[in-house]
């Protein structure tokens, strides 16, 4: 698979919930780090994802907004 967002997570599905239309994917990526996806339940079926699966979060994103914490 080729593609151009370079932000390429590797992970393991840990769970994976539809709703009405969309669902949730949620992604170890290690490190204690879990990735969470919203798409829809189509691309679930289509991509036949489940739990213990590997996967990959895809990042691409035209905007990122970045929070300092007050010390």
């Amino acid at each position: 698979m080729r593609l151009s967002a370079r932000n390429q997570i590797k992970g393991k599905v840990l769970a994976v919930q539809k709703g009405q239309t969309t669902g949730h994917v949620r992604i170890d990526v290690g490190g204690g780090v879990v990735i969470t996806a919203s798409i829809t339940n189509e691309a679930i079926d289509e991509l036949g994802l489940r739990a213990g699966d590997a996967a990959i979060a895809v990042i691409k994103a035209s905007d990122v907004m970045v929070a300092k914490e007050e010390s």
